[in-house]
């Protein structure tokens, strides 16, 4: 394992990743999933304080970034009207989804259970910007979740405790990272359309 002061790189990485996402989000380059965005701010704070209280220490600070860029996102996307993504109902649905998942943790007050809802109400919010990754990769930045994978998997090699409290959330944002990194970069949605029309 490296040193757990490597976390402080993967949040400078991230931090990088998140710039050039708000800079295209203000240029109206990149147009967020308001809802994911939004609520993955709030889910990723959840899933941060419950961290501290169980003593996760200094990883944690790479957690309160994942949460603090959607913040500094979703708070872009209303700048530049061509930011603006038009919401589902879909999109609603996985946001009140997101919603349930937070009260859920609220409820019980016990910081695992609030890590688990904490990454339901994550992956909820979160798979709008799947979806739209996956059809219009045009409208995302890989940059920003290839930032965050990197910053996440820092976190993961500094790690000496594996337990729930420490690994499960790290592991589920490199996982959703890597699925968003994939699909709008290499526009997996739209290779498979052509594949099909061939």
């Amino acid at each position: 394992m490296i040193n757990q002061n490597f976390v402080l790189l993967g949040v400078l990485i991230n931090l990088l990743g998140g710039i050039v996402y708000i800079r295209d989000t203000l240029r109206g380059k990149v147009q967020p999933n308001r809802i994911s965005w939004g609520l993955w701010s709030l889910a990723v704070m959840v899933a941060f304080a419950a961290q501290v209280k169980e003593g996760v220490g200094i990883r944690s600070l790479a957690t309160f970034m994942v949460g603090f860029t959607p913040l500094l996102i979703f708070l872009a996307s209303f700048v530049n009207k061509k930011a603006y993504w038009k919401l589902t109902k879909f999109d609603a649905s996985c946001g009140l989804l997101s919603i349930i998942g937070l009260i859920l943790w609220y409820i019980t007050k016990n910081a695992n259970i609030a890590i688990l809802f904490s990454i339901f109400a994550d992956l909820m919010a979160g798979i709008p910007t799947l979806i739209k990754s996956y059809k219009f990769p045009e409208t995302e930045n890989w940059l920003e979740f290839a930032s965050s994978f990197i910053s996440v998997g820092i976190v993961m090699l500094t790690l000496k405790t594996f337990s729930f409290a420490f690994l499960a959330f790290p592991l589920y944002i490199f996982c959703y990272d890597l699925a968003a990194l994939i699909l709008i970069k290499f526009k997996v949605g739209q290779l498979i359309s052509k594949r099909q029309l061939n």
